[in-house]
C-alpha cells in the first residue's frame, strides 16, 4: 500500500499510549489499532483533525506516501 502510516510513531514521541488516545478522540482502540496497522481504506477528516489535535502534529506526521505500481490504476478502466 502506497499510504504509510506512522501513527505508532508519533505516539511513541509523545509517550501516549493508544488506549489514552482513543479515549482522548472518542474511538475505539480495535480501531485505532486498525488505523495504526494500515489495514483501513479511509479515515475521516474529522478523526485525522482529533488525532493531530492531541498529539499537536501535522497530518504528514501521521501519514506517508510512498509511489508504487499499485496506484496507477486508481479510477482507470484497464
Amino acid at each position: 500500500m502506497p499510504v504509510i502510516v506512522n501513527l505508532d510513531v508519533m505516539l511513541a514521541r509523545r509517550k501516549i499510549r493508544s488506549k489514552e488516545l482513543a479515549e482522548a478522540i472518542g474511538i475505539t482502540e480495535s480501531n485505532l489499532s486498525l488505523l495504526k496497522s494500515g489495514k483501513v481504506k479511509g479515515v475521516r477528516f474529522s478523526t485525522l483533525a482529533a488525532i493531530c489535535r492531541y498529539l499537536n502534529c501535522e497530518p504528514g506526521d501521521i501519514l506517508g506516501y510512498t509511489a508504487s505500481d499499485d496506484d496507477l490504476c486508481v479510477g482507470e478502466d484497464g
